[in-house]
C-alpha cells in the first residue's frame, strides 16, 4: 500500500483512496475523514446508502445483535460503524447513556413511562423507546431532578 499527501493551499481538500476491496482500515478512515469535516456528524449505513446524521437529529445510538445503530427522528435505524465507547467519549453533554446498551440523546426524549414492575422506559419523538436501568436513572433522577 501506497501512500501520498499533497500540501496545496490553492486546492480544495478531498481524500481520495484506492482500495482493492472494503476493510476496516478503509472503514476507520471514511470515519476520521466525516469527523474531521463535520465534527457534529457521524457517517450512518442504510443498506447500499451511506448518509452523514447529524448529531443533534440523533435520538439514541444503541447495541442490537451485536452492531451499533442509531435512532433518528425520521424514523429510520443506521448502523453505526463505532462502538458506544467511542460515540461517548465525542458526543456532547447531552447525551447520556440510560443502559449498558443505548447512550440517549436527552433533547429527544418525550416522556418516561413506569410499568407495574417498576421498570422505567424513555420514550422518544420518532416511537422508539429503550428501558432504563434502575443505575442510570437513579443518576438521571439526581442530575434533572425528576
Amino acid at each position: 500500500m501506497k501512500f501520498r499527501l499533497i500540501i496545496d493551499k490553492e486546492k480544495e481538500e478531498e481524500v481520495v483512496a484506492t482500495v482493492h476491496e472494503r476493510t476496516r482500515l478503509t472503514d476507520e478512515i471514511e470515519q476520521l475523514v466525516a469527523r474531521e469535516g463535520a465534527a457534529d456528524e457521524i457517517v450512518g449505513y442504510d443498506e447500499d446508502v451511506i448518509k452523514l446524521l447529524s448529531v443533534d437529529e440523533v435520538e439514541a445510538f444503541y447495541i442490537e445483535d451485536g452492531k451499533t445503530y442509531a435512532s433518528y427522528t425520521d424514523k429510520k435505524k443506521y448502523r453505526v460503524r463505532l462502538h458506544l465507547y467511542e460515540l461517548e467519549a465525542m458526543l456532547p453533554k447531552n447525551f447520556r447513556k440510560i443502559n449498558k446498551s443505548n447512550i440517549a440523546n436527552m433533547n429527544h426524549i418525550v416522556k418516561f413511562r413506569t410499568s407495574l414492575n417498576g421498570a422505567v422506559d424513555a420514550l422518544f419523538g420518532s416511537g422508539f423507546s429503550d428501558c432504563i436501568s434502575r443505575r442510570c436513572f437513579a443518576e438521571l433522577k439526581r442530575r434533572y431532578s425528576l
